[in-house]
């Protein structure tokens, strides 16, 4: 049970160790992009290449989907980012229950953005939990973790397409071991859970008076979505790469021109702009774009539009 390109990797090795896959669960096609046109989930996509079976219900809450997927008598249920809740009597099923791939050390972040939220508070590792799936989210007895460590120039999207594929490789390891008697499942320690959240489009926007290293962690952590923006000289910007340096505090969005960097002035240091996205255009790099705009420099940007 899966969705996105998070889970794509979790199927892939799934079906490359020989497990017998029963059934494929990802959600229904959803119109996407400025045409609204209908696609086709990740996962769905791999399993159609697998010749698999795929189930898309809206929910798993009526007769019809507890009576399809009760038909496939699975030994186990893997969720990895599938984005339905998983009703009691799913739980209870399988002989091995359910097992959820999930990219946080829990209890650290649970819920939907743990990657995002791992970036956002400047933790130095972070890593793949695979645990039994219980009703409070992300809640259930781990089975097996691995740490990765996060590097200063991490985004979500790299971050996320890194632990992918560790937790594919993870989940079959534990799989084999859980259903041979191997593995004691372990409790979590509810008090030290911390609750990520989803980010909205309202969160790129940047705020020059933050510390110059918070601004840093904001951009990778919003990329690719919603992304980082501020406004110059009445349109939008996007900041897409940035590097964070010194500690002066100086005038706020203030762009300035060092020996070698072009950067703006934050509440605690300088952003050092590497590449940005003026409104309409592709992304390039900062000396491209001064090319063609040498007004940015003494700008003050994040200025009402």
């Amino acid at each position: 049970m899966g969705t996105p390109d998070f889970a794509v990797p979790t199927l892939q090795y799934l079906s490359d160790s020989g497990v017998r896959i029963a059934g494929v669960y990802t959600q229904p096609d959803r119109p996407s992009g400025r045409g609204k046109r209908t696609v086709k989930s990740p996962v769905k996509l791999l399993a159609e290449r697998l010749v698999l079976p795929v189930f898309q219900p809206e929910t798993l809450s009526t007769e019809e989907a507890r009576s399809e997927l009760e038909a496939l008598r699975p030994d186990a249920i893997i969720v990895a980012a599938y984005g339905l809740i998983l009703p009691g009597w799913t739980l209870s099923l399988p002989a091995h229950g359910a097992l959820n791939v999930h990219p946080s050390l829990l209890p650290r972040h649970r819920g939907p953005a743990p990657v995002a939220n791992a970036i956002l508070e400047g933790d130095k590792e972070t890593g793949v939990t695979v645990m039994l799936v219980e009703p409070e989210v992300d809640s259930g007895p781990i089975l097996r973790t691995c740490q990765v460590p996060i590097v200063s120039s991490d985004t979500t999207g790299q971050l996320t397409e890194k632990l992918a594929k560790i937790g594919g490789e993870l989940l079959v390891e534990t799989l084999r071991d859980w259903t041979a008697g191997l593995i004691n499942p372990q409790p979590q320690d509810h008090s030290l859970a911390t609750f990520s959240r989803k980010a909205t489009k309202a969160d790129g926007k940047i705020d020059w008076t933050l510390p110059a290293a918070k601004i840093d962690r904001r951009i990778r952590a919003y990329h690719p979505w919603p992304g980082s923006f501020t406004t110059w000289s009445g349109r939008r910007l996007k900041i897409i790469e940035a590097t964070p340096t010194g500690d002066e505090v100086d005038e706020p969005g203030l762009v300035s021109r060092g020996s070698v960097d072009t950067f703006v002035q934050t509440g605690r240091g300088h952003l050092a702009l590497k590449t940005v996205q003026p409104e309409g255009r592709r992304p390039m790099d900062i000396k491209s774009f001064l090319a063609g705009c040498p007004d940015f420099v003494g700008a003050v940007l994040g200025q009402a539009i």
